[in-house]
């Protein structure tokens, strides 16, 4: 007998034999009482794809991938929607209403801060204009923070703040504490303070910064053009190479090695311009200046570019 056969098949509750199969759920039925006989239907068929609105639909078994950044990570179910009460009857509209407050009334301490959060965390990366990729990243170690309780004793913005800087570091587009501050009510200082609580705790390896990952950004918010782009980058790698950059902060070099750029190109820039992008002090660029033209040799050129 085929393990899809229903002939013979007696139902275990009512004792029936009216059974059959659901080609759709893939799963035996009973008719009599309704009783779903489970057992092994694992399907070992094609994963079929659609490419328009008519083709394929009765082929789809798949549903929509999980997400990290919702809550529930897109799997969890909604009783009913606000268009829905308007074909229901007003005695059963009362009891659904009933059961979708008792559906938020079990959700756990845990799975509200999540959505609190998360909630939070996609606003951030909107106005920040942070990728999708990070946003899961971030949605990943906040979620970890939350089942190991780290968020406790601790406002829930700044640790949504820490995890956002991890994920951007990880993914070799940090963003400055500067610019994640702007976009939550909370001081640089406090988020760089949760972001090595959690980064400690939780175990993560954390890639150094450098100052090439910041000098397309900050090139493009300056509004500069390729050639002076590429002259930044040259001068970054011959930086490296003589190890000037050891010790000194990647933003601040990055903004310096700009800087030089601008005036070899022509395409000269204010330190105040270059400063206010970087999010770093002209004090901080002049000096970084110094280092680059004194230890690359680059006097000359920019004398001869002036």
């Amino acid at each position: 007998m085929s393990s899809k056969s229903t002939k013979g098949r007696k139902c275990p509750v009512c004792g029936k034999r009216t059974v059959f199969y659901d080609k759709g759920s893939r799963e035996y039925i009973c008719k009599s009482c309704g009783t779903v006989i489970s057992e092994d239907t694992i399907d070992f068929g094609k994963e079929w794809r659609e490419f328009g609105d008519s083709s394929g639909t009765s082929r789809r078994r798949t549903g929509a991938p999980i997400e990290s950044s919702r809550h529930d990570l897109g799997v969890s179910t909604k009783i009913g929607r606000a268009s829905d009460y308007k074909n229901i009857q007003k005695g059963t509209r009362r009891i659904y209403s009933r059961i979708i407050k008792w559906q938020n009334r079990t959700s756990s301490a845990t799975e509200r801060n999540l959505k609190q959060a998360l909630s939070e965390l996609k606003r951030v990366c909107s106005f920040l204009d942070i990728p999708k990729t990070i946003q899961e990243e971030a949605s990943k170690i906040y979620r970890m923070a939350a089942e190991k309780q780290l968020v406790r004793g601790r406002s829930m913005e700044s640790v949504v703040a820490g995890a956002l800087y991890a994920a951007s570091r990880n993914y070799g587009l940090p963003r400055t504490l500067n610019e994640i501050a702007q976009a939550f009510p909370l001081e640089k200082k406090e988020i760089g303070k949760t972001y090595r609580f959690i980064s400690r705790q939780l175990g993560l390896r954390i890639i150094p910064t450098l100052p090439m990952d910041y000098v397309h950004r900050f090139a493009s918010e300056l509004k500069l053009s390729p050639e002076t782009t590429a002259k930044a980058v040259e001068i970054i790698k011959k930086a490296q190479n003589k190890e000037v950059t050891s010790g000194k902060g990647p933003m601040g070099i990055a903004a310096a090695a700009i800087y030089v750029a601008t005036l070899l190109t022509g395409e000269k820039k204010t330190q105040r311009e270059v400063a206010d992008v970087a999010g770093v002090t002209e004090v901080t660029i002049r000096n970084r200046y110094k280092e680059l033209i004194t230890k690359l040799n680059l006097e000359k050129q920019i004398k001869s570019s002036e």
